[in-house]
């Protein structure tokens, strides 16, 4: 296949993959929405029996026997298209970021710009949770997770997308790929620990005040202390992968591109910023014993500077920043919109 060709299968690729993202978000919209037929609360029921539907536990015995039996196959059968549904579509969004780099000549890796870096980062996301799903039982994450995805992608196509070039003399060094692949694998994990951050948040306040409604996606949230175990966990994971691609393999790149290690940049002054609160975070719960919504308010601001990081320094600060490809190419796209 020609440049043109693979340039254009990436494309519709990730076009396709918005669609399956958003097939999936009505998927799981519709389970969520039959898990109402089912009796959620315990004490409603004479003699309470568990079941499980798709990781989410629901109760049921002789007062709602007959609604269960009728409902769970029916809401088991719209999680499992969800999840194959997300499945699909991840791996045609995969499709959607190898293409792109191969589209380039000559073939590079497929994150050279605000563009790239984004479909790449939302696939990681896609793959971290659909390679916990089981072991960790992120159902509950479904719906935030491919409305999330459908989200970005969407943005990036609309106001990110910029034609395939070849890299920047700055780029094209093995460091690139070190550096940009540690910290996309660690964007997307940081981000999958902010959503269960912020359904911690959002049951946790709800909770206190008395307002979740029984049988609501709330109430068939896990346990507070297990979307905090969740976070905790994928913020473990992706702070020493921040700390190696950001903090090491960044320097180590700005010294081969610009002879210098550490310039004050305002993309590297953020990097270190962002480290600093996660590194807060996690020794707080470490040393404090600070768990729950003290831990997932931190996380939260360690989640704006990631992103501010991404997104913000490009759009105000790109003229003072040697990373201000990324701004020059975002600012020609919308241009041309």
């Amino acid at each position: 296949m020609s440049s043109t060709d693979l340039a254009a299968l990436s494309n519709n690729a990730i076009t396709l993959a918005g669609v399956l993202y958003f097939a999936a978000l009505l998927a799981h919209l519709v389970e969520w929405s039959r898990l109402r037929a089912v009796v959620a609360d315990a004490s409603e029921v004479t003699v309470p029996a568990e079941a499980s539907v798709g990781g989410t536990l629901v109760a049921t015995g002789p007062g709602s026997a007959t609604t269960a039996a009728a409902e769970l196959p029916r809401v088991a059968f719209w999680a499992r298209l969800g999840i194959v549904l997300t499945a699909f579509a991840a791996v045609v969004h995969a499709v959607g970021v190898v293409t792109r780099g191969l589209a380039a000549d000559p073939i590079r890796v497929p994150w050279g710009n605000m563009y790239e870096f984004t479909i790449s980062a939302s696939l990681v996301a896609v793959l971290l949770y659909l390679g916990l799903h089981r072991r960790l039982r992120l159902d509950w994450l479904g719906p935030v997770m491919v409305g999330f995805t459908w989200v970005v992608l969407l943005a990036a196509v609309r106001l990110l997308y910029v034609p395939i070039a070849p890299l920047m003399p700055s780029l094209q060094s093995p460091w690139l790929v070190i550096h940009v692949l540690a910290a996309i694998l660690a964007t997307g994990a940081f981000t999958v620990a902010g959503m269960a951050s912020v359904l911690y948040l959002v049951k946790e306040r709800s909770q206190t005040r008395g307002r979740i409604r029984p049988g609501g996606y709330l109430d068939r949230l896990p346990a507070l202390a297990g979307m905090d175990r969740v976070a905790y966990r994928l913020h473990a994971f992706a702070f020493p992968v921040w700390t190696f691609g950001v903090l090491i393999a960044g320097p180590i790149w700005a010294e081969n591109a610009w002879g210098r290690y550490w310039g004050w940049d305002p993309k590297e002054v953020w990097s270190f910023i962002t480290w600093v609160v996660y590194a807060a975070y996690l020794h707080a719960r470490a040393t404090r014993g600070w768990k729950g919504r003290q831990a997932a308010l931190v996380a939260l601001v360690g989640l704006a500077t990631l992103w501010f990081n991404f997104v913000g320094i490009n759009y105000f600060f790109g003229d003072a920043s040697q990373h201000s490809y990324a701004l020059l190419q975002v600012g020609a796209a919308l241009a041309a919109a």
